[in-house]
């Protein structure tokens, strides 16, 4: 072989070797639509926590881009994203969905339901996840626990709620089996996505309005309407969020690629609930020392009738529910009247000797 021959054919060697690399690699860009504002604390930050895990944990290889509610789609639009095709994930709630099955409203939260803990508990290890498999299958879509709130707050009001009548013909925003609750005490129920509460606050459209907590409702402005926030939720005790992704999409990435969404979900599960568990007693102290915001409770009145309503929605839907909704929901209580004695037996009389006996000045 001659000198020019040879080294132009290890030239093209190299060449070869060092671009095989990138081609064997076969990088993959996904696109992840919100249902959250960009930079949103703890929701839309933790979504894009579990984009950048995902992206870094893969070196690259599966590299997740986020767009927050309104840059791609509108945020009631991110599931729709996914089964049609225009986007791979999605991040937000799986009851914003409940027109497509009233079952899917079970893996957010339930009315006087299951708190945070126990909705992990019968998701992971109790036949949920199998249960809400079944539901997204319908799609072509698969969906993880990624974000835990704990339990929520129950709202922000223009007036103070004295009993069951200020209640009657309330403009609420609320979604998911909350909302009927709601509706059944006599609101007038609404569902809105994050970024269009406020502006509906300000017009006068909703009296009332809850979302998620302090650590979130201070970045939205709430309290610059309402000074009324009522604590606890009593339809919100558990609320999680969801990672959606293609089914086909997914199912197309190699194992490894698979176990790191599904443990970027989990991660992003239990670091949001840190997130807003340490930020959120922060921020009601601002609202209430610099805003002037009054934190109150809900009337027993209130909560009785809530309580009420709750128990008689869950046994229509256990009764004349459609196949997958009775079985989401016989799943659920079965689970429920379980991992209550736990909550019940253990942690509840914990909570209130603590709250008794124990403070630190």
């Amino acid at each position: 072989m001659k000198r020019r021959q040879f080294f132009g054919a290890a030239t093209a060697v190299a060449a070869t070797g060092l671009a095989m690399p990138a081609i064997a690699q076969g990088n993959i860009t996904w696109r992840m639509v919100t249902t959250w504002p960009k930079n949103f604390p703890g929701l839309g930050v933790g979504a894009q926590k579990i984009a950048d895990r995902i992206t870094k944990a893969s070196g690259g290889r599966l590299t997740v881009q986020v767009f927050a509610a309104g840059e791609m789609v509108p945020g009631l639009g991110a599931l729709d994203a996914v089964i049609d095709g225009s986007a791979e994930m999605s991040h937000g709630a799986a009851y914003y969905w409940q027109n497509k099955s009233q079952g899917l409203s079970f893996f957010t939260g339930v009315p006087f339901g299951m708190t945070s803990r126990e909705l992990t508990a019968w998701v992971r290890y109790m036949g949920g996840q199998e249960i809400w498999d079944e539901i997204y299958d319908q799609f072509g879509v698969q969906g993880f626990l990624s974000g835990d709130t704990g339990t929520q707050a129950g709202g922000w009001f223009r007036k103070e709620l004295t009993g069951l009548g200020d209640i009657q013909g309330l403009r609420f925003r609320t979604p998911g089996l909350g909302g009927q609750v709601w509706a059944k005490l006599g609101a007038a129920v609404t569902n809105l996505a994050a970024g269009e509460i406020f502006a509906a606050l300000q017009a006068g459209t909703l009296d009332a309005a809850e979302f998620v907590g302090p650590y979130n409702d201070l970045a939205l402005g709430f309290h610059q309407i309402a000074k009324n926030y009522y604590f606890p939720s009593f339809v919100e005790p558990g609320l999680a969020t969801e990672l959606v992704v293609s089914k086909s999409k997914y199912s197309e990435l190699p194992e490894d690629l698979q176990e790191i969404v599904r443990m970027a979900a989990q991660a992003g599960y239990d670091d949001v609930a840190s997130d807003m568990y340490a930020n959120d007693p922060r921020a009601l102290a601002a609202l209430v020392s610099e805003h002037g915001v009054q934190v109150r409770r809900f009337p027993e009145e209130i909560l009785e009738a809530g309580a009420k309503a709750s128990m008689e929605l869950i046994s229509d839907i256990r009764a004349n529910g459609d196949a997958l909704t009775k079985k989401v929901a016989e799943s659920f209580v079965s689970a429920f009247n379980i991992l209550r004695t736990r909550t019940e037996g253990t942690d509840m009389p914990f909570l209130v000797a603590r709250e008794k006996y124990i403070k630190y000045e």
